[in-house]
């Protein structure tokens, strides 16, 4: 496995040399498709058909994780759940050239999903309700489960020793962190929800939109709770967000049970996503395609501005958590 983890010598004929290893021979140019984790290139083949490439981050995940979220990927698919599965060429879906992991997957097309169409997430509801009853099958072996320590603790202790956090905030933001990290670890408690299979990234820009849904990027998959594939899903104001809720359940059910009790979990896990976030930029800043993309993370009005979302999000843990209309 490479020990460069920015991807500096991935370079193009790398790659097509990774390709044509495996007997495809592009005769397109590589077109960089959006991705900051892993790099994603697509191409035209000598069939005239439509591939894409990914190249995954040295040093993130092991063969065997990245294996397991294949499967995971297959399995879906097999169960005819609109899923873009990693081709298997060779008998495998994770290849090796030269210190990098590479899969190909067909290319899919479609358009923006809408998160405010009501319809749009109905469909959302019933499909994330199918991924879940495959998910419930079985459990990673692998691949990690959704936790405080990743996403809150070590989240954090990158972000307080980045080099960009401007001195002359340093002490308010560091309390509000710290603030924000302890209310949260007391209130995502899963000891007592399902741990299944989830898509981990469930959001609008993993989700094509063609007649229904087309679910990509599997990159995040892990154990969790169900909500987490759910709660990204809601925007708006509180009263848009119960509708929403209400709509996106009531088509889950007709394929998985849904636990109430979950809901509560909403807010801590929407805590424990902007803080990875922030984490994971600052852990990835030695690459310079995060430095080019993004340049705000060295601006001190940023750092200001989360701290004002931080005490928001801090607020928001301490409201009634959404309820559904219906009663369940």
């Amino acid at each position: 496995m490479s020990d460069d983890f920015s991807f500096s010598s991935l370079t193009p004929d790398l790659i097509l040399d990774a390709i044509e290893s495996l007997s495809i021979y592009p005769q397109s140019g590589l077109i960089a498709l959006n991705s900051y984790e892993n790099r994603v290139y697509q191409f035209v083949c000598d069939d005239n058909k439509r591939y894409v490439v990914k190249f995954y981050r040295p040093q993130r995940w092991t063969d065997q994780q990245i294996v397991e979220e294949h499967i995971f990927a297959q399995q879906l698919a097999e169960a005819e759940v609109p899923m873009v599965a990693p081709l298997i060429i060779n008998q495998q879906s994770l290849h090796h050239h030269q210190g990098y992991r590479f899969t190909l997957y067909p290319s899919v097309g479609g358009r923006a999903f809408e998160n405010d169409n009501l319809d749009h997430l109905e469909w959302m509801g019933r499909f994330i309700g199918r991924i879940h009853q495959v998910g419930h099958q079985q459990a990673f072996t692998h691949r990690p489960s959704i936790s405080t320590k990743e996403y809150l603790l070590d989240a954090q202790k990158v972000i307080l020793e980045c080099p960009m956090l401007p001195s002359g905030i340093e002490l308010p933001f560091k309390t509000i962190v710290q603030q924000l990290v302890e209310r949260c670890c007391q209130a995502y408690q899963v000891a007592d929800y399902t741990q299944l299979r989830l898509h981990g990234d469930c959001h609008a820009g993993n989700i094509l939109w063609r007649d229904g849904p087309f679910f990509v990027d599997l990159d995040d998959s892990r154990m969790g709770p169900a909500i987490q594939d759910i709660w990204m899903m809601l925007s708006g104001e509180r009263n848009q967000q119960l509708l929403q809720l209400e709509t996106m359940i009531e088509g889950y059910e007709e394929f998985s049970s849904f636990d109430p009790r979950e809901l509560k979990l909403i807010e801590p896990l929407r805590a424990m996503r902007m803080v990875h976030y922030m984490g994971w930029i600052a852990k990835r800043w030695a690459d310079p395609a995060f430095q080019h993309s993004f340049s705000w993370f060295a601006e001190q009005r940023y750092w200001e501005q989360q701290i004002l979302a931080f005490k928001e999000q801090l607020a928001a843990l301490e409201e009634e958590p959404l309820r559904l209309m219906s009663g369940l």
